[in-house]
C-alpha cells in the first residue's frame, strides 16, 4: 500500500514539473518577445505609427551653359490608410458628406478612391487624391485630424521656367499599371510617379532618386506625436541627379519662334561630339500644361488637337530626304569607286531620259557642279551605275552593297542613346522589292532612291546626323540629348564612341566641297543666304508629298573649318527647299555662332511666315 502512495506522489511530482517547465519556457518567450525582441511590439504598434515614405528630390535639368530648364515645386498627396479610416463599420452619412465637400468631391467619387485604395491594401497607405495645392493644403490640412487614417504626403512636381523644349524635356506621370508589371526592382507603388516622355524616361532612374522612410507615431486624433523610438528606424532619401543637357535653351527658344506657323523640324548637331543642340518640333506646347492635377484633362486637349502636337516630329516624323539624299547616294558612288569628282553625266540628255533636270546648268555636270545645282539625272545616273557596277557580280548584290552603307550612314535604323520612342525610317531591302517585283525589277525600277524619293524614308533626326558626319569629313558621334551628370557619373559609352561608316575621307571631303557651293557658288540653290563672315555648307531638298504641297527640306552645317554646328531643317507643305528650310538653317546657324543675328529682314518673313495646312481648325 505504501509503494502505491509512493507511486502516486512521484507521478503528481512529475506532472507538476513538466507544467511548471512548460510555464517557464513560455514566460521566458514572452519576456523575449515584449522585452528583448522589439520586433512584435512595433508591430503591434502599427495601429499608433505611419509609415511615411519620404519621396527625394527629383533631379534638376540644365542646358549646355548651365541655365535652368526644369525643377521641382511642393505638392501634397492626401493619403489613406483603408482600415484605420474604416475601423467602424463605415463612416457615418455625415462625416461622408463633410469629408467629401472639404476635399470638393463627390460621395459616388468617395467611394470610388476609397475602393481603389482598400484594393490596393487595407492596411498600407495609398493615394486618395493626388497633387493637392498649397492654398487647397492648408485649408484641408486643419481639420484633417477628425478624419483617422487620412494624412498628407508632401510630393514634388515638375515646373518649366521657360516654356520650351515640351517633348524633348518629357513629362511625369502617376505609374500605370501596365509600368507596375515592368518593375524587377519592386522600387514603386500604386500612385508613384515616373518619367512618361523624353529626358524624364530615358534617365527615370538617375532623376528618381532614393525613397526614405519616416515612422511618425499618431494619436487616436490622428495627429502627429513626433518621430518613433527617436527616428533610429528612419531612412533619409537621397536626391536624383542633376542633368545637364547638350540642348543650348536660346537656340532652341529661337527655332521654336521660326517654327511658328509652320508642320516639320529642326534638328541641330554639335559635330565633335554628337550632343543635340537644339530639337525642334512644331506645333509644340508648353510643358507645364502637363504639370498638376489639370495634366489629364490637357493632355486629352493636346491628343484631340488636329495638328498633332504632342509628336514629336523630330525623330517620329518620317519623310522621303528628296535631294538632300544626294550626298548620301554620291559618297557611296565615290566610295564604291564607280565614279570619280571629276565623272559627268549627260543632264538635258534625250526625251526618253526618266528623271528630268529642274535647274539651268551646263548639259554635262561634274561631281561639284551636280550638288551645287541639285541635278536629278546626275544622281540617277550615279545611283544606277553604283547597283550595277560589275564588281558586285549582279544588281542585286549591287543593291546589297549600297543598302548597307546607307545603314552604316545612319539611315533605317535606330542609335539608341537616350532618345525615346525613336522610329528607324525605311531604307527598302532587296527582299522587299523580289516580294513587290517577283524578282524581276533592275535600276530603273527603283530609280527614284537615287534622288531620295520612293520607298526611302528618313527622320530629320537621321538627317541631321548626316549633315554632321559630313562636317566632320567621315565620323560621327550617335546623336544624344545628355551633356553629363552633375555628379561624376559618366554618360553612357555609347554615346562617346566614334562611329566611321566606311567613306574614305577623301570622298566625304568631295561632298562637303560641293556643299560649300550651295551657298557660295554663281548657280547655289542657297545662295541668297550666303553670310560672308560664316562660310556655311549645305543641300537643299524638295520632296514629293503625296498629300499636298512639296516638303521644304534642307541640311547644313558651319563653318566649313571646324564646324560647331549641324543641322536638318523639313517643313511640312512648304514647297522648294530653298523657300523655307534653307533660309531657317541659316538663321539657326548665325544664331548659335554669333549669339545674335543680323538679317532681320530674313527673320521677320521666316517668324511671321504661315502655312496653310488641311487639317488645321
Amino acid at each position: 500500500m505504501k509503494t502505491k502512495n509512493n507511486n502516486l506522489s512521484s507521478r503528481k511530482i512529475l506532472i507538476l514539473g513538466i507544467f511548471i517547465a512548460v510555464g517557464a519556457l513560455y514566460i521566458v518567450r514572452l519576456f523575449s518577445l515584449q522585452v528583448i525582441d522589439k520586433h512584435y511590439k512595433q508591430l503591434a504598434d502599427n495601429n499608433a505609427l505611419r509609415f511615411v515614405t519620404q519621396y527625394p528630390a527629383r533631379g534638376k535639368v540644365y542646358d549646355r551653359n548651365g541655365d535652368l530648364l526644369v525643377f521641382n515645386e511642393a505638392v501634397y498627396d492626401l493619403m489613406v490608410i483603408p482600415k484605420q479610416a474604416m475601423k467602424r463599420d463605415s463612416l457615418d452619412p455625415f462625416d461622408t458628406l463633410t469629408f467629401c465637400h472639404l476635399l470638393n468631391i463627390d460621395k459616388a467619387s468617395f467611394i470610388e478612391r476609397m475602393n481603389k485604395a482598400t484594393k490596393e491594401s487595407k492596411m498600407k497607405p495609398s493615394p486618395f487624391m493626388t497633387q493637392v495645392s498649397k492654398e487647397n493644403f492648408a485649408h484641408i490640412a486643419e481639420i484633417l485630424y477628425r478624419y483617422p487614417g487620412f494624412y498628407f504626403q508632401t510630393r514634388t512636381v515638375r515646373h518649366y521656367p521657360q516654356p520650351i523644349a515640351a517633348h524633348t524635356l518629357g513629362d511625369i506621370g502617376e505609374i500605370s499599371q501596365k509600368e507596375l508589371d515592368k518593375d524587377q526592382e519592386g522600387y514603386y507603388r500604386q500612385g508613384d510617379y515616373v518619367g512618361k516622355s523624353g529626358i524624364e524616361k530615358s534617365y527615370e532612374k538617375e532623376l528618381r532618386g532614393v525613397k526614405g522612410l519616416k515612422v511618425m507615431m499618431v494619436d487616436v486624433y490622428n495627429r502627429e506625436m513626433g518621430s518613433f523610438m527617436d527616428g533610429e528606424l528612419d531612412k533619409d532619401p537621397v536626391a536624383g541627379k542633376d542633368i545637364y543637357l547638350g540642348m543650348d535653351a536660346e537656340l532652341q527658344a529661337y527655332g521654336e519662334q521660326l517654327m511658328q506657323g509652320k508642320v516639320g523640324s529642326i534638328v541641330a548637331i554639335e559635330p565633335s561630339t554628337g550632343q543635340i543642340l537644339a530639337f525642334v518640333s512644331s506645333p509644340t506646347y508648353d510643358p507645364n500644361l502637363l504639370v498638376g492635377r489639370e495634366r489629364g484633362n490637357n493632355y486629352t486637349e493636346l491628343q484631340k488637337d488636329p495638328m498633332k502636337p504632342l509628336i514629336n516630329r523630330a525623330i517620329s516624323g518620317t519623310y522621303p530626304p528628296g535631294s538632300t539624299f544626294k550626298t548620301v547616294v554620291g559618297m557611296i558612288a565615290l566610295q564604291s569607286g564607280t565614279i570619280t569628282p571629276a565623272t559627268v553625266f549627260h543632264c538635258s540628255g534625250p526625251a526618253s531620259l526618266p528623271i528630268k533636270c529642274t535647274h539651268s546648268h551646263g548639259s554635262s555636270p561634274d561631281f561639284a557642279n551636280a550638288i551645287m545645282n541639285s541635278c536629278n539625272p546626275y544622281f540617277y545616273e550615279a545611283f544606277k551605275a553604283t547597283i550595277n557596277n560589275p564588281k558586285f557580280g549582279n544588281i542585286k548584290k549591287g543593291y546589297e552593297y549600297w543598302k548597307d552603307m546607307t545603314y552604316n550612314l545612319g539611315f533605317g535604323r535606330k542609335f539608341k542613346t537616350d532618345i525615346p520612342y525613336e522610329v528607324a525610317g525605311n531604307i527598302p531591302s532587296r527582299e522587299y522589292y523580289d516580294r513587290m517585283y517577283n524578282g524581276q525589277w533592275n535600276s530603273v525600277t527603283i530609280r527614284s532612291l537615287g534622288i531620295g524619293q520612293g520607298e526611302v524614308l528618313v527622320t530629320p533626326l537621321q538627317l541631321a546626323n548626316i549633315a554632321a558626319m559630313i562636317a566632320n569629313e567621315g565620323y560621327y558621334y550617335p546623336p544624344h540629348l545628355i551633356k553629363c551628370f552633375g555628379d561624376t557619373t559618366a554618360i553612357p559609352e555609347v554615346m562617346t564612341t566614334k562611329i566611321e561608316p566606311g567613306i574614305e575621307r577623301r570622298h566625304v571631303r568631295t561632298i562637303k566641297n560641293g556643299m560649300r557651293t550651295v551657298f557660295s557658288g554663281p548657280a547655289g540653290t542657297a545662295r541668297r543666304y550666303e553670310m560672308k563672315d560664316i562660310p556655311q555648307c549645305g543641300k537643299t531638298g524638295t520632296a514629293q508629298n503625296p498629300h499636298g504641297n512639296y516638303h521644304s527640306n534642307f541640311i547644313a552645317f558651319a563653318p566649313f573649318d571646324n564646324p560647331k554646328i549641324a543641322l536638318a531643317v523639313i517643313i511640312e507643305n512648304g514647297g522648294y527647299g530653298a523657300t523655307w528650310a534653307a533660309p531657317i538653317a541659316s538663321l539657326m546657324i548665325e544664331k548659335y555662332i554669333r549669339g545674335y543675328t543680323t538679317r532681320e529682314e530674313l527673320e521677320k518673313r521666316m517668324m511671321e511666315g504661315r502655312i496653310s495646312y488641311k487639317n488645321e481648325r
